[in-house]
């Protein structure tokens, strides 16, 4: 039976140093780019890493928190957070260049993800921010998000979003990092999440209910801290459902 490929994006490069043995087992990371973490030696570190074992490369801007670790909404400026937008993005793709790696998409982190999923004016200044890239670069939006439609409609290349060691609610809002419940650590039910979302198109709330959703690209956050037994455990799981995760 012919085999497909499933795309599985990590963060990473954001101080647990476990990338080295991350990267065999991803597709696509999604690189901290000194907003909530990250310095130019970690991004370096890591696209070298990316480049070594065939990974897609994505820059991870967030609001400028490293305090918080960009988990925090900020009441910034549209000006404040266009130039950190563009700070951030800027230094990622000059190391780019620097090591001969494409860039292949942006995902935005922690609150400036889940914020501008559902705020209009917020989502517009993030996509002002990112004019310049989006010819060429794929952009990582939630299903059914505000940023998803904005994006669309002002010509960028999407590729659509859903975690896979991460519990939802019923709007598809993710749970609260604050709850108990908010991660999904064992690697046998990150599975049958995410094998629901692949198959089915639809997630399991934390209510029981079963709401339909569509993505491309499923993520498994590199600061969980069972990331790695995770992905080792779908690496080789999800070829028995003709699932490969790398070519």
């Amino acid at each position: 039976m012919t085999k497909h490929f499933i795309d599985i994006n990590c963060d990473v490069g954001e101080g647990v140093g476990n990338e080295e043995k991350l990267f065999p087992l991803i597709s696509s990371c999604n690189i901290a780019c000194g907003g909530h973490a990250g310095s130019k030696e970690s991004i370096v570190f890591c696209l070298e890493l990316a480049k070594k074992f065939n990974v897609k490369v994505g820059a991870h801007p967030s609001y400028p928190d490293r305090e918080n670790f960009g988990r925090v909404s900020m009441n910034l400026s549209e000006d404040e957070l266009i130039l950190s937008i563009k700070q951030q993005m800027h230094l990622f793709v000059s190391l780019c260049s620097q090591i001969d790696i494409e860039l292949h998409h942006i995902k935005p982190h922690g609150a400036l993800y889940n914020d501008i999923a559902k705020d209009e004016r917020l989502a517009t200044t993030f996509l002002t921010a990112l004019n310049e890239y989006k010819k060429s670069v794929m952009l990582y939006v939630p299903f059914g998000s505000i940023i998803q439609r904005l994006a669309l409609e002002n010509g960028f290349k999407i590729l659509v979003e859903a975690f896979a060691d991460r519990n939802y609610n019923t709007d598809l809002s993710l749970v609260s990092r604050k709850e108990s419940n908010a991660l999904i650590t064992d690697g046998k039910e990150v599975l049958i999440h995410l094998l629901r979302m692949y198959k089915e198109n639809e997630v399991k709330t934390v209510k029981g209910e079963n709401i339909p959703i569509i993505a491309n690209t499923y993520c498994i956050h590199g600061d969980t801290t069972t990331a790695l037994q995770i992905l080792v455990y779908l690496s080789n799981e999800l070829p028995h459902h003709n699932l490969l995760i790398k070519s």
